[in-house]
């Protein structure tokens, strides 16, 4: 972690700003860690102590732009992120998201880190689902679904590895080189039974805990296969226009969870489907903060679906950031 001193001007304190790169960050932030710092965003904004100014999007073709503006805290400088999402590059075996964080003194308000960000998306994002699976899942879920196999269903898999007892992973994407790859991968790495299968439906039958890790305009999950009492985790519908499960399972669903009301009904695929359509009303929405805390129902009975949306937050950014930072 690469520090820059120095003084600004006649009686000014010095500066001392910290620049991380992206191995630094993941050296910084383990799983657990992450997870702990995602519980307290979602705490936190769940009482109301957190600050989220709304989300920026700006698309270029296919190329989406966000940016991101949060405070943890009063006690917490502000921090600011700035994501590219090019799902292009993946055929160029490069990041599909990139990202770059800033982090604010809260008194001062001076830039105290610069941080390259890619690792933290990727580590908060995946720790972000492990919170919701392990409020909205029963204890017993032991087998996980993953629809994709690139780095956001890689860090799923680990991430929820850490809150459920896994007896069984089931990987399915449309590329048989990629899903074997992180099926071994992730089978050598945590010692767990992980398989790569041919189709979504085989992934998804009977397993009690499904998450959708794709940037997919069409809906992924085959909704007749999901079993009752299930809990799907949609992380990929992100935008208006990325729908990664269908309205029927919206419908089906006994409680929709998602991270922020006022940000998933503009901003998550389904949701503002289901919105537009009149599938749901917007007080049938539930956010995840409120869940945790124990003022809004998660999971009401064992036989009812349950389906999180996740769009990403500022908080989780800011969360994390200050995580690595030892300042949370």
């Amino acid at each position: 972690m690469l520090r820059i001193g120095g003084r600004v001007g006649r009686g000014v304190t010095e500066v001392d700003m910290r620049v991380c790169s992206d191995e630094q960050v993941a050296e910084a932030l383990d799983v657990d860690a992450a997870i702990r710092s995602q519980r307290l965003a979602f705490e936190s904004l769940g009482r109301g102590e957190a600050q989220l100014a709304e989300k920026v999007a700006m698309r270029t073709g296919d190329d989406t732009t966000l940016s991101y503006l949060s405070r943890l805290s009063p006690e917490h400088g502000a921090v600011s992120k700035l994501v590219a999402v090019h799902p292009g590059n993946a055929a160029e075996d490069l990041p599909a998201i990139s990202a770059t964080v800033l982090v604010l003194d809260a008194a001062t308000g001076r830039t105290v880190a610069v941080m390259a960000a890619t690792a933290l998306t990727e580590l908060r994002t995946a720790a972000g689902s492990a919170v919701a699976a392990d409020a909205l899942a029963p204890p017993s879920a032991d087998e996980l679904a993953v629809i994709g196999s690139g780095v956001q269903a890689r860090a799923h898999v680990r991430a929820i590895a850490r809150v459920r007892r896994l007896r069984e992973v089931r990987i399915f994407s449309r590329d048989p080189r990629r899903r074997e790859s992180a099926a071994a991968e992730l089978s050598a790495e945590l010692g767990l039974a992980v398989r790569a299968v041919g189709s979504a439906a085989e992934a998804v039958r009977s397993a009690p805990v499904v998450v959708t890790c794709t940037l997919s305009a069409q809906p992924v999950v085959p909704t007749d296969r999901i079993e009752a009492g299930a809990t799907v985790l949609s992380v990929g519908s992100f935008e208006p226009h990325r729908r990664e499960v269908d309205e029927l399972l919206v419908r089906r669903a006994g409680a929709v969870v998602v991270d922020d009301v006022a940000t998933a009904a503009s901003h998550a695929g389904p949701v503002v489907h289901a919105l537009e359509r009149g599938d749901i009303t917007r007080d049938r929405l539930r956010s995840l903060g409120e869940v945790l805390l124990g003022r809004a129902p998660g999971r009401t009975s064992e036989d009812e679906v349950v389906f999180f949306n996740s769009v990403g937050l500022g908080v989780q950014d800011a969360a994390a950031a200050h995580a690595v930072l030892g300042t949370l």
